[in-house]
């Protein structure tokens, strides 16, 4: 049975995503580290000790075959991918074999011009509509996924 991790230290749809998973029938998993501590009915919390990527390392190891993780971090998509995954962004975006390249490639371009002294925009501030895209995602993701394991 497939389940839902959350990279959970600043995603803002924690409780959207509690939600939709609790309509499928499916168990939610909360990763973060110490400094972001949280708990919520619903989902199953596991705390990770501060460090570059800690939270990352523990939830792809823990990532199975036909789950759905919820991160914005391309480079623990691109290994969630790997491991034959489901990848969400907290926007809806669908992370997949097609796309992670060029995503990570963005990246590693953005980060070659604040290396050499650039400024990038930040993301724009969340709106309700950024949510309302992401559950419809999220849930016609959950339905293509459920679907293939009632065949």
């Amino acid at each position: 049975m497939a389940k839902i991790l959350i990279d959970a230290d600043g995603c803002p749809v924690v409780d959207l995503t509690i939600a939709a998973a609790k309509r499928f029938g499916l168990p939610v998993l909360l990763l973060c580290d110490t400094a972001h501590d949280m708990q919520r009915e619903g989902a199953e919390t596991v705390t990770v000790s501060k460090g570059a990527d800690a939270v990352d390392f523990v939830l792809v190891n823990r990532v199975q075959k036909g789950d759905v993780v919820v991160t914005q971090d391309y480079g623990l998509a691109a290994m969630v991918l790997a491991k034959q995954g489901y990848p969400i962004d907290q926007n809806g975006r669908v992370y997949s074999d097609e796309n992670i390249d060029q995503l990570l490639y963005g990246r590693h371009v953005a980060k070659k011009i604040r290396q050499a002294g650039g400024r990038m925009k930040g993301p724009k501030k969340r709106r309700q509509e950024d949510n309302e895209e992401f559950e419809l995602k999220l849930v016609d993701l959950l339905e293509e996924i459920t679907s293939k394991f009632e065949r």
